[in-house]
């Protein structure tokens, strides 16, 4: 059987206030052909689909548009877990209706191992694959709250019951396994941080549970599972060096961080036990570039760009030390005429910084919610041995906001 592993769509994310969808259908069509022209058998997409909670129309039109597309044909299989950042009621919501189209859909944790797990067929209709199909497991889902708890107790509650659902929903996995006359592969899917994992700044990759990224080690999961798929970081990667446990990572540079990694999906294929998995680069939808220095620099860079008829969306950031009047109007000016873009502007003008104490192109988009956090204890002159405290249950807070899902009512 031949597998293409995916995760982390995200769609409907903008960037810096520009709506992507362009992006995001190119890739899904872009997806759809590859399914077709490598006769893939099965889809797997390890979580965070949708962006936020709460999708557009255009987000879940582009999403059943989709599914529809790569169901055509009777022998193929999609499976779909849910990510952090995804509803689980809403993926579940069509559920029942899209198994009629061997769509598979894993958005709540369930108590019942069995639950989780999907035997699909091959093409001569006998068992071909066993998908542990696990989808991000909340705080609430694995953790029993006590009063008294450190943040250490929590931590290590969220590792210990990561691992015993992993072993609970492989177990079953093996029982069926080895009830077959002949036995297929175990494959696994899940939505988590593991230790040694890579990321990029600006990358959106939320803090998962209370106190840190509560990353988990390689031998969390079963070594007899022949092939797990990741999502959630966005650099695809493999984890402990193992070529069976692999992050697909995103497919479109989710921001100007990430727009010099190669994107790919992984195609993995079994001929025998032991499979061959192949990454498949993703071509790119937008160009994105950061251009960086003083004002020549930057004038020179955009000429280059002009030159060769770009269209890049722009991330801007003037070093000079020179006071850079009008920035934005000289930027306007010199992309005038052109496809170009700029989405970002950020000025780190020696001079100005002195002067006032600050960057003054700071905005709240260059800081996530803990670092807004940290500024008001800083006005309010919290003294330091209370700013754990405060710290945590703050966590604990956008962990739990987080974590609701709005469409469940």
């Amino acid at each position: 059987m031949k597998l293409l592993h995916t995760s982390d769509w995200h769609i409907g994310r903008a960037l810096y206030g520009r709506k992507r969808y362009e992006e995001f259908e190119a890739f899904l069509n872009w997806l759809a052909q590859l399914i077709e022209s490598e006769n893939i058998d099965v889809l797997l997409v390890a979580g965070d689909v949708f962006d936020n909670s709460t999708p557009s129309n255009y987000a879940q039109e582009l999403y059943y548009r989709f599914l529809c597309r790569v169901a055509t044909s009777s022998n193929r299989h999609v499976v779909v877990i849910a990510g952090n950042h995804d509803s689980p009621s809403f993926l579940n919501a069509p559920k029942e209706l899209l198994e009629f189209l061997n769509i598979h859909v894993v958005g709540y944790v369930s108590d019942q191992p069995e639950d989780e797990l999907i035997v699909l067929s091959g093409k001569n209709n006998q068992p071909g694959l066993i998908v542990c199909a696990i989808p991000y497991l909340r705080d609430r889902d694995i953790r029993t709250a006590e009063a008294g708890e450190s943040v250490e107790d929590k931590e290590r509650k969220i590792v210990e019951g990561i691992k015993n659902h992993y072993r609970n929903v492989c177990e079953e996995a093996k029982k069926k396994q080895a009830a077959m006359e002949n036995p297929v592969p175990i494959i696994a899917m899940g939505h988590l941080y593991a230790a040694g994992g890579q990321t990029v700044d600006g990358d959106g990759v939320r803090e998962l549970y209370i106190g840190s990224l509560a990353q988990v080690k390689r031998d969390i999961f079963p070594e007899y599972i022949d092939y797990l798929a990741l999502g959630h970081l966005h650099i695809g990667q493999r984890v402990g060096g193992s070529d069976f446990i692999r992050y697909s990572g995103s497919p479109l540079p989710i921001g100007f961080g990430e727009a010099e990694q190669g994107k790919s999906v992984i195609l993995v294929e079994f001929s025998d036990k032991t499979p061959t998995v192949t990454n498949i680069s993703v071509p790119g939808f937008q160009e994105l570039k950061t251009l960086r220095g003083d004002w020549q620099t930057i004038a020179r860079n955009i000429d280059e760009l002009k030159a060769r008829k770009s269209t890049a969306w722009l991330e801007v950031v003037y070093e000079g030390d020179e006071i850079a009047a009008s920035l934005q109007e000289r930027l306007n000016e010199a992309i005038s005429g052109s496809g170009m873009e700029i989405l970002r502007v950020k000025n780190n003008r020696v001079l100005e910084r002195a002067m006032k104490g600050k960057d003054v192109e700071e905005t709240l988009e260059d800081l996530d919610v803990t670092d807004v956090f940290k500024r008001c204890l800083d006005a309010h002159e919290v003294p330091d041995d209370q700013r754990s405290a405060l710290l945590n249950a703050y966590q604990e807070i956008i962990a739990s906001l987080n974590e609701a899902d709005p469409m469940a009512q």
